[in-house]
């Protein structure tokens, strides 16, 4: 008896990809989307287990190349200069948050640099003002960076997380420090301090 073929690996699975991650800081959201989706947390588990099969296989593809097998053809493409070095940033959209678009940059040998959701070409960037205006999936990391510069990156605690440090004001005003964790490039807690 032969096993059953396994369905390509698609957009819709690399969504419950980035979901995964997500859960560790917000399972609440990240069970609603799964509700949205339709699938269970063993087909979130499942594609997961996937993805880093893909991501560990001996004839992997580079990453450049399995972003566009997995999602298909981008958006879009635009060159992004970096420093004195000119990239490619690739868009896909992603229906689970329609205004954002999962970006891949490449640098000039094609080799992935950074992958992570930003805002879509057009779409307003969030009102970001107060620490109040900082909740989980409201931005991406530019978008705070730009409302609350300067800001000091921080390290992330695993991959495809980062941090940010900054300054910000509360509600009345009073200026607080506060650490932002994102994953994938998206919000997902905020710890303020004094």
């Amino acid at each position: 008896m032969n096993p059953t073929p396994q369905a390509p690996f698609g957009a819709e699975d690399f969504q419950l990809v980035l979901l995964r991650r997500m859960a560790d800081h917000n399972p609440d959201l990240v069970e609603d989307a799964r509700r949205t989706l339709g699938v269970s947390i063993a087909d979130m588990r499942e594609a997961n287990r996937r993805w880093q099969a893909m991501v560990r296989s001996p004839r992997a593809r580079s990453s450049a190349a399995r972003y566009r097998s997995v999602l298909g053809e981008p958006e879009s493409t635009a060159v992004r200069r970096i420093g004195d070095v000119d990239c490619e940033a690739r868009l896909w959209p992603v229906p689970l948050w329609p205004d954002l678009r999962f970006e891949v940059l490449a640098g000039p040998n094609g080799q992935v640099w950074n992958e992570w959701l930003v805002r879509a070409p057009g779409v307003p960037a969030p009102r970001l003002e107060t620490v109040d205006d900082l909740t989980s999936w409201s931005c991406t990391v530019d978008e705070a960076a730009r409302a609350f510069a300067p800001v000091r990156p921080l390290e992330g605690t695993a991959p495809n997380r980062w941090g940010l440090a900054f300054g910000a004001p509360d509600a009345n005003g009073v200026r607080r420090k506060v650490v932002a964790e994102f994953t994938w490039g998206l919000l997902q807690r905020v710890a303020v301090g004094d």
